[in-house]
């Protein structure tokens, strides 16, 4: 069974935010969250390739793998005021990004999106409520 492109890759997620940067500016505008042991287990596997709104934010988390994954990603690390600590841009399948130093979680987007949204290791990041009206901790 073929797995859907897009529209399907971050489905299966309960809870959903908007990523906007210190500017207000919409940078991801539709950022599901994984808070939940299961959720943050299953990540991105076994998903087509996120489209260029997409993002999946897991929290708590400061470290991923892309075992059994078919697509690279950009990982931003963020701490717990939401400050990027670290960027890890085109992770390929079967990669591990150890732990990050006072990450507490982090977003996965499509490979080289934090590059083409001018994310740097410093910027205020913050999440608005989405469809489900939960925009983390």
């Amino acid at each position: 069974m073929k797995t859907q492109v897009g529209a399907s890759a971050t489905s299966g997620f309960g809870t959903s935010a908007v990523l906007l940067n210190a500017a207000n500016e919409v940078l991801l505008a539709d950022l599901k969250i994984a808070d939940h042991y299961f959720d943050r287990m299953r990540g991105l596997l076994g998903t087509g390739n996120l489209r260029e709104d997409q993002g999946l934010w897991i929290l708590p988390g400061n470290s991923i793998h892309t075992f059994f994954m078919n697509y690279a990603i950009d990982c931003v690390f963020l701490d717990r005021q939401r400050a990027v600590r670290s960027i890890h841009s085109n992770v390929h399948p079967w990669r591990i990004v150890w732990p990050q130093w006072r990450a507490l979680s982090v977003i996965e987007m499509k490979a080289g999106r934090a590059k083409e949204l001018n994310i740097h290791v410093g910027d205020q990041l913050r999440m608005q409520a989405g469809d489900a009206g939960h925009a983390g901790p």
